[in-house]
């Protein structure tokens, strides 16, 4: 595999979905105070992983960050957070909306950058394959906690944020997902 660093990285992004397990037992609220608090716990180690070298931490930080500023895992929990706060009183939904972030944006950079042949039309640094990637991740995900049409309409909102947000996508796409999703289940 080309990009074995992006690859390890995405496959800890994918492993968020032992979040997603645990809101089915702890519920939303429970679920914002704990992505919180490993959002802070993220901070608290990048910070003290930039001065000392910290047994384990520092070696998964450093074998999988783009950059040395980099804090996308950071704000993957903050998405999370938020998603949980939002869509909390219909856990069903806020549920799909974070399994869509973590396995659609996951496997739409593994296929992308290992497969992506064809630009996004608007936006070249995407390819098709990637967002088709994270549009049946998306799905398939979803589709454990809702009906098809919402998980498909949910899966497409998050594949189209992910390929054009001008900000932090590890916000968007679980906010935007979920935000089409309520309309549909309400």
């Amino acid at each position: 595999m080309r990009y074995r660093r992006e690859f390890f990285r995405q496959i800890i992004h994918a492993a968020g979905i032992v979040f997603v397990i645990l809101a089915g037992y702890l519920g939303s609220l429970p679920m914002v105070a704990l992505s919180l608090a490993a959002a802070l716990m993220g901070e608290v180690i990048f910070q003290l992983d930039r001065r000392f070298t910290l047994p384990f931490f520092s070696y998964v930080l450093r074998s999988c960050r783009r950059d040395d500023t980099e804090r996308g895992f950071i704000y993957y929990f903050l998405g999370m957070a938020l998603t949980y706060a939002l869509f909390g009183f219909n856990i069903s939904v806020a549920s799909a909306s974070v399994i869509i972030l973590t396995l659609g944006d996951s496997l739409s950079t593994i296929i992308g950058k290992e497969y992506g042949s064809h630009p996004l039309p608007f936006n070249p640094d995407k390819s098709i394959e990637g967002s088709a990637a994270f549009l049946l991740a998306g799905f398939l995900g979803a589709l454990f906690f809702l009906d098809p049409l919402t998980a498909l309409t949910g899966a497409i909102a998050g594949m189209l944020v992910e390929a054009y947000t001008p900000v932090e996508d590890n916000i968007t796409i679980p906010i935007g997902a979920g935000a089409v999703m309520l309309l549909l289940v309400h």
